[in-house]
């Protein structure tokens, strides 16, 4: 039986009555006072100066950088994450090739143009050709994207090469719902320009995309949400693996959530203000732990510094020592199309629709 308080009534002055709205434990406390109040929340930084946020943005993307090392995101070279430029939008800011995510200050961004020419930024001025092709691509086609992230993450891309979209089964997973895409289609590293506009189509206005045997991809209307979506839906890819080898261990299935429940919860979680917000611990930590090293200039030059020069050529790729001007694995391929597939380096132009070329002797 219920206690009085919680069932006491306030008798009105005609004879009839009705629940009190007074909490009973809190005199003076009314019922609609009485429940939980939402705060408002904080939101990100707004400039006047463009130039101003520009270096401001720019820190932030190295300091998410810094956070995909923490994660282990990093897979030698490959993974990118893309800042469109607030004072030049057709441009974008990107991690020089080759840089390790651990090292990289705001200082050595390079800033790219759609014809894939590096216009502006650090020492090392060279770019991932498969960075150029997807980014360039998503920036194109989705205005409201400001930054856009990829990386070759253990559980991603574990759980890309299942040819399934996720299962909503949590309620992290919920921000996912109906917001994410399975792009079905592998065709080795992502050289060509096609390729890079077919996942720009597929991505359409989800917020990720789970590239088949490859990885996953996030975009944002600001960095922290791209990079809050992308570390959430790394997550999510792990909880579904040991869910669903555990369910199928004891010879059933995972349990889901409902449609309108999903739907529901992606209302709260799934928006980009949560993703901004949620990813601000990530922000707070790493510069607490890295002291604000991502925002200093970069006190000595990388290993890989300035344009492809002969000497520095010849130290990356041994076995074009013997031949300097061309492939000993591919007769009469010059040493400037060789290169060309794995990066592109400072005035370079965008290659072909298709990436044959790139490969194709010289005549």
């Amino acid at each position: 039986m219920a206690p009085p308080s919680a069932t006491s009534t306030e008798t009105q002055t005609n004879g009839s009555s009705k629940p009190s709205t007074l909490a009973p434990l809190e005199p003076g406390l009314s019922e609609k006072k009485a429940k939980v109040q939402m705060p408002k929340f904080p939101g990100p930084r707004k400039f006047e100066d463009k130039y101003e946020e520009r270096e401001y943005l720019k820190g932030r993307l190295a300091a998410a950088f810094r956070i995909f090392a923490k994660y282990g995101f990093d897979e030698g070279v490959a993974g990118h994450i893309t800042l469109r430029d607030p004072v030049d939008p057709s441009t974008f800011w990107v991690n020089p090739f080759g840089v390790a995510f651990g090292l990289i200050k705001k200082s050595d961004l390079i800033q790219v143009d759609h014809d894939g020419n590096v216009i502006d930024g650090g020492p090392v001025r060279l770019l991932n050709a498969a960075a150029f092709m997807i980014h360039s691509a998503i920036h194109s086609a989705r205005p409201d994207v400001i930054c856009a992230a990829h990386s070759h993450s253990i559980y991603g891309r574990s759980f890309c090469t299942l040819g399934r979209e996720l299962d909503i089964i949590t309620q992290d997973s919920c921000a996912f719902y109906n917001d994410h895409v399975l792009y079905k289609s592998f065709n080795g590293i992502v050289l060509a320009e096609a390729e890079g506009h077919a996942i720009a189509s597929c991505l359409s206005s989800k917020k990720a995309a789970l590239l088949q045997n490859h990885g996953l991809l996030t975009v944002g209307q600001t960095i922290e949400e791209a990079v809050f979506w992308f570390v959430s839906l790394e997550k999510c890819c792990h909880a579904q693996l040991m869910a669903d080898a555990a369910a199928t261990g004891r010879g059933g299935q995972t349990v889901k959530i409902g449609e309108v429940e999903a739907a529901d919860t992606h209302k709260t979680l799934g928006v980009p203000m949560a993703g901004w917000f949620n990813a601000k611990p990530l922000f707070d930590t790493i510069e607490k732990t890295e002291g604000a090293d991502y925002l200093h200039d970069s006190s000595t030059p990388h290993a890989l510094s300035c344009s492809l020069t002969s000497d520095i050529f010849s130290k990356l790729f041994p076995p074009f020592n013997s031949n300097p001007n061309a492939d000993p694995q591919i007769p009469n391929l010059s040493r400037e199309r060789a290169i060309k597939p794995l990066a592109l380096s400072l005035g370079s132009k965008k290659p072909s629709p298709s990436s044959p070329p790139f490969l194709t002797p010289e005549l």
